[in-house]
């Protein structure tokens, strides 16, 4: 082990299995582990047998308590980060240490493991060749919309965090702007006993989710597909089917019926006439 080290270790995002052995040794080693809430990682720690003492850093005391870690790491001692699950500062706390320890020469080590956004990814059934991620979406409808408005265009696979408390409202604002018929995946409590995997359109991720209230608990990675890049081959013949059919009729219909009229994938014409409204 590496003394005046700041080591960034991983832990299960519900499974307890999933640690390595490695991060039990570091854990085990470190003078400190900085936690981001102790009673929570107290009992990860007693469940591998890890009795080094913890000081708590999250959001509303990160500031106040960088300073401090930096002077323990400045007289040589070894220092381990952790999050309440999965991998630190993704979606929790931790940046500003790290960019303190940097910037004090102070060499930071990761210590890989389980992250919730790769797992859901990795069985998703989605592109996993270029992906973003964009954390938790804002809290209100107004602002939501706002920034998923701003990636609607966006091509790779759209990646999220969020709340229990929100995520059939997020589903429906979702719905709202990528189309009814856009792919997306539910992935809840990823590791644990009540594992779920969903893979549906939007809108039937929608009718599924509302109609079993346990399916509205636990820890969220919704994952979106991206737009298709075909859109843009339609011809000029079949805008104008699909534009001519929406002034009569509502745009799912309207793009299942000139996907019939002209072969195109109904997913493209519904895609270009969001573009159009």
């Amino acid at each position: 082990m590496n003394a005046a080290c700041l080591y960034i270790v991983a832990t299960p995002i519900g499974n307890l299995s999933d640690i390595s052995e490695r991060a039990v040794q570091i854990l085990k080693e470190v003078d400190l582990i900085a936690v981001e809430d102790t009673r929570h990682s107290g009992k990860l720690l007693q469940h591998i047998g890890v009795s080094t003492p913890m000081l708590a850093l999250h959001e509303h005391n990160e500031d106040k308590k960088v300073q401090q870690l930096i002077e323990k790491l400045s007289l040589g001692k070894s220092i381990a980060l952790i999050s309440d699950a999965g991998t630190p500062l993704i979606s929790d706390p931790g940046y500003q240490l790290v960019k303190a320890a940097l910037s004090a020469d102070i060499k930071v080590s990761p210590v890989p493991g389980p992250s919730a956004l790769v797992t859901a990814l990795s069985a998703s059934g989605l592109p996993s060749d270029s992906f973003i991620f964009e954390g938790f979406l804002p809290n209100k409808s107004t602002s939501r919309l706002k920034k998923l408005e701003s990636l609607v265009d966006e091509s790779r696979t759209l990646i999220f965090y969020e709340a229990p408390h929100r995520i059939v409202a997020c589903l429906q604002d979702m719905q709202e702007v990528f189309g009814a018929e856009r792919k997306a995946v539910i992935a809840r409590e990823l590791t644990k006993t009540f594992e779920t995997i969903k893979n549906e359109s939007l809108e039937n991720l929608i009718t599924w989710i509302e109609a079993d209230t346990n399916q509205q608990r636990g820890e969220f990675v919704l994952l979106i597909q991206g737009k298709e890049k075909e859109a843009s081959t339609v011809d000029k013949e079949a805008e104008f089917i699909l534009e001519t059919l929406m002034q009569e009729l509502p745009l799912k219909q309207a793009s299942q019926l000139a996907a019939k009229i002209t072969g195109i994938k109904k997913n493209t014409l519904y895609q270009i006439g969001l573009n159009k409204k």
